[in-house]
């Protein structure tokens, strides 16, 4: 078996100018070649925000920027010839590509509608505080642009479970739609807020028969019309679980495919990610939002974290084939709502925890390939520039993880500054095997078996951050080094 790796192909700050699938058809080449196996592309649809949306404020699910809506016919990334065309190519190149799907909101609706709601406290989703009461909700979509093609479905608030704004009174709160599928929210796993089926904007009923129905049928014509081979799925944990298991399951039938699939649900308790597993019975894979969080930590305490719990409390060692494994995504990058980034010094470290080990699918993230700069507004209200520089180590890691990090896997965590482990190598890929080091403080070195197969042969530093050349002893054992505050990844010389 080959390892795989992902790559997040877009960040939050990309440019608004319609170019991001003709980066993909230009570079899909270059990015099998350096070790990239699945692309994941953003929210291919229209969004409230028209040419300058992210994807996540969906408008129409069936425009992928082919019609007139919202002041645009692309989106931010391109147009819908342009989006099938880079897939196309994509696949020819040997990438699989993953669709980013988001089927909790919608927003930017064409006209409003008289709606019974109750208001709920926030903090307490199952608790109203209010009686029943009607207010003015942008609640209906008829997408004037599209005319009917591809479908003529129209969304009302009967399709929708809550709200966030009352036109009437120009009043901003959370609102339970009370329609005939339930005056309660679905039920999703978790008990924050009470209850955290309400996100934002038009929440989606999937209790509606009549949604569920359209949803399937728009899934089939997005497969059918793009011929992606997976998904991400968007805001799960705000989302009936008993849905998506619905939902696959006819996905998977219509197509006849696998269609690789990872849930977002952003938790750092691991429970509630096992617990979203054993609800969905292993449908999908999910985010280890637990581990990120740990690199974060990792790289701001500096020599004060215990490398050795690195791994504590993670999916990726709770459940390793359901872990889906990153360094940093859209919404932790500097700046935006999840904001936990892991720091650049840590960077290196933290892609060799995820790249290089027996276990996990690891995403990189497309600023810690390409480079990304920006500037935004932070909490406290004044513009900062972010400048994410491009990992020199990227393509050198990638390298490892396609070709050399196989094998039987030997840990030394013992050391709360200094931690390794060993890949014994396998039959099937050509001087595979390595040794890798890395350390939050001073130069360290430690003693490390890598198997007597390998005796007698000389390692070096794959990352170029130490020099040595290391010669395995008749018992496979090898002294092995690394800078301060870095990652080494030693394997044969060639």
């Amino acid at each position: 078996m080959e390892n795989f790796t992902m790559l997040q192909f877009f960040e939050w700050y990309y440019p608004g100018d319609g170019s991001l699938y003709e980066h993909l058809k230009n570079d899909a080449e270059r990015l099998k070649n350096i070790g990239i196996d699945a692309v994941w592309l953003p929210p291919a649809y229209k969004g409230e925000a028209g040419g300058y949306s992210v994807g996540y404020d969906v408008y129409d699910i069936y425009d992928l920027g082919e019609f007139d809506q919202k002041g645009t016919v692309r989106t931010k990334y391109g147009t819908k010839q342009q989006l099938v065309d880079a897939v196309q190519t994509a696949k020819s190149k040997g990438l699989a590509v993953y669709m980013d799907v988001v089927l909790n909101h919608m927003g930017g609706a064409d006209e409003k509608e008289t709606v019974t709601v109750r208001k709920v406290n926030p903090d307490n989703r199952n608790e109203f505080t209010s009686e029943p009461y009607e207010i003015e909700a942008f609640t209906k979509f008829t997408f004037p642009g599209r005319h009917g093609e591809y479908s003529q479905f129209v969304w009302d608030w009967q399709c929708f479970s809550g709200v966030d704004y009352d036109a009437a009174s120009n009043e901003s709160a959370i609102y339970s739609i009370q329609n005939q599928y339930g005056e309660a929210w679905e039920d999703v796993v978790g008990d924050e807020n009470g209850n955290f089926d309400y996100l934002m904007l038009d929440d989606i009923d999937t209790r509606n028969p009549a949604v569920r129905d359209e949803l399937k049928r728009w899934g089939k014509w997005f497969h059918d019309t793009v011929q992606f081979d997976g998904m991400r799925l968007d805001a799960i944990k705000h989302i009936s679980y008993e849905f998506y298991n619905d939902w696959l399951d006819t996905m998977r039938g219509q197509t006849g495919q696998e269609l690789f699939t990872v849930g977002e649900y952003w938790s750092y308790e691991v429970s509630l990610l096992q617990e979203y597993i054993t609800a969905t019975e292993g449908r999908m894979s999910l985010f280890d939002a637990p581990l990120h969080e740990n690199l974060h930590n990792a790289s701001t305490y500096g020599r004060d974290y215990d490398l050795t719990r690195i791994f504590e409390n993670t999916l990726v060692a709770a459940n390793p084939s359901r872990a889906v494994t990153l360094v940093e995504n859209h919404d932790t990058q500097p700046l935006q709502s999840l904001a936990l980034p892991v720091e650049q010094w840590f960077k290196p470290l933290a892609y060799a925890l995820i790249l290089l080990r027996e276990y996990g699918y690891p995403c990189v993230f497309y600023s810690d390939l390409y480079g990304s700069k920006y500037t935004d507004k932070g909490d406290d209200g004044n513009d900062h520039e972010v400048e994410l520089p491009a990992l020199g180590e990227m393509e050198s890691l990638l390298y490892a993880r396609k070709h050399i990090a196989y094998g039987a896997q030997r840990d030394y965590f013992d050391n709360p500054n200094c931690i390794g482990w060993t890949r014994e190598g396998d039959g099937e890929h050509e001087n595979s095997g390595c040794a890798v080091l890395l350390t939050n403080g001073d130069e360290s070195s430690k003693s490390m078996e890598i198997g007597r197969a390998h005796a007698g042969k000389v390692f070096v530093d794959y990352l170029n951050k130490h020099d040595a050349e290391i010669t395995i002893n008749e018992d496979g054992w090898g002294e092995f080094f690394v800078c301060a505050g870095s990652v080494s990844v030693w394997a044969v010389k060639k």
